[in-house]
């Protein structure tokens, strides 16, 4: 089991911007981000693979940036233009072996999560 500890997560005003990091105990295939708001689904945001090819959530596209750092078996998230809508605990997830990365399914294993929140 891949551990996933994340940080960065905060408060912040609307248009601000918030950088969560993610640090594997091994390095890993894929990295992604998932949120989950009160009462909705888990929701893909962005992955990485260890290719550097990354994919995006429509709600982000153009305002975050998924990236890593092989050496370091770190994944970030960059987040810009935050808007309310944005505001949910955020989620780091892994995958050891190659595959699609359509969903929570196709990862094996997750981090604690860290609450983002975004308000005036």
């Amino acid at each position: 089991q891949v551990q996933l500890v994340e940080s960065g997560g905060g408060l912040v005003q609307p248009g601000g911007s918030l950088r969560l990091s993610c640090a594997a105990s091994v390095s890993t295939y894929a990295m992604g981000w998932f949120r989950q708001a009160p009462g909705k689904q888990r929701e893909l945001v962005a992955t990485v693979r260890i290719s550097g090819t990354t994919n995006y959530g429509d709600s982000v596209k153009g305002r975050f940036t998924i990236s890593r750092d092989n050496a370091k078996n770190t994944a970030y998230l960059q987040m810009n233009s935050l808007k309310p809508e944005d505001t949910a605990i955020y989620y780091c997830a892994s995958r050891q072996g190659w595959g699609p990365l359509r969903g929570p399914a196709d990862f094996g294993s997750w981090g604690q999560g860290t609450q983002v929140t975004v308000s005036s």
